[in-house]
C-alpha cells in the first residue's frame, strides 16, 4: 500500500500526539484466596489521540477487561488510567459518570438503541441526556460519513442490523467525545454489514479526527485498525502497525503456540 503525503503527514501527526488514553502499571483480580484471578498483571499501554487501535488476545487474555478498565466500566486491582489530562481512577462515582459522559463514547456488540425512538432521537440522545445542543455542522457530517440521512425517521425495527450499528456509531461520534471504546462492534453483524461499519470507524478517525480502541477477535476487523495491540494471560506481549489479516492471524497463532 502506497501513502499519500497527506496520509504520511496525518500518521506522523497521530504518532507524535498527545495520547488520548494512557494506562500504567494496572491490575486486575477477581476473587479472593486459591480464586483469585488475575486479569491484567500489569499492562503499560498509550493510545494515540486521532487513531484507530484494536486490542486483541486469546481468549481470556485480559482485552475485554482492559477495555472496560479504560473506559470506567469496572475499577481496577492497582495502577493508573488517564483519559487526556485527567486520571479516571482517582474520581469518585459522580465525576466518573461525568466524564464518561462528556469525555467517552461506547459501541457495543449489541446496538442498544431505544425501540421506541427513530434514528435521529437515537443518535441525539447522549446530548439530550446532557441537557446540549447538537452540532448541527457535526451532526450533518456524521450522519452523511455513516450514510444515515435517508434512515433518520425510522426506528431501529424498520433497520437492518448493519443499519442499527451505523445508528449506535453516529450516536457515539456526535457528542464528540475523546475517545470511543468499541467492543465487538461487528460481531453481531454478516461479514457485508461488518465492513460497512468497520470503514464508517475509519472514516471516522481519518476524516473527523476521532479516536477509537476496539475490542475484536476478528483478524479481518484488526486490519481496518492503524495498530493492533496484543494480550496474552493479562500483559501486553506484542503489537503491529499497519496490519493486515494475515499479520494479525499470524501473531494470534504464535500467541496461542
Amino acid at each position: 500500500m502506497t501513502l499519500t503525503g497527506g496520509e504520511v503527514g496525518a500518521r506522523g501527526a497521530r504518532e507524535n500526539a498527545v495520547p488520548a488514553v494512557v494506562a500504567k502499571g494496572l491490575t486486575k483480580s477477581y476473587g479472593r484466596g486459591d480464586a483469585t484471578v488475575h486479569a491484567l498483571r500489569g499492562v503499560d499501554v498509550s493510545f494515540a489521540t486521532g487513531a484507530f487501535t484494536a486490542i486483541m488476545g486469546p481468549s481470556g487474555s485480559g482485552k475485554s477487561t482492559l477495555m472496560h478498565c479504560l473506559a470506567g466500566l469496572d475499577t481496577v486491582s492497582g495502577g493508573q488510567v488517564h483519559i487526556g489530562d485527567v486520571e479516571l481512577t482517582g474520581l469518585g462515582d459522580k465525576r466518573l459518570t461525568l466524564l464518561r459522559r462528556e469525555r467517552i463514547g461506547f459501541i457495543f456488540q449489541a446496538f442498544n438503541l431505544l425501540p421506541t425512538l427513530t434514528a435521529e432521537q437515537n443518535i441525539r440522545l447522549p446530548l439530550d441526556i446532557a441537557g446540549r445542543q447538537a452540532d448541527q455542522d457535526l451532526f450533518d457530517r456524521v450522519v452523511e460519513t455513516v450514510g444515515l440521512r435517508e434512515r433518520l425517521g425510522h426506528r431501529p425495527t424498520e433497520l437492518s442490523g448493519g443499519q442499527q450499528q451505523r445508528v449506535a456509531v453516529a450516536r457515539a461520534l456526535i457528542s464528540k467525545p475523546q475517545v470511543i471504546f468499541a467492543d465487538e462492534p461487528t460481531g453481531n453483524l454478516d461479514s457485508r454489514s461488518g465492513a460497512e461499519v468497520l470503514s464508517f470507524l475509519r472514516t471516522s478517525v481519518r476524516e473527523l479526527g476521532q479516536t477509537i480502541v476496539m475490542v475484536t477477535h476478528d483478524p479481518v476487523a484488526a486490519s481496518y485498525a492503524d495498530r493492533v495491540v496484543f494480550l496474552r494471560d493479562g500483559l501486553l506481549v506484542s503489537e503491529i502497525h499497519r496490519p493486515t489479516p494475515q499479520s494479525v492471524l499470524d501473531t494470534l497463532m504464535k500467541l496461542e503456540a
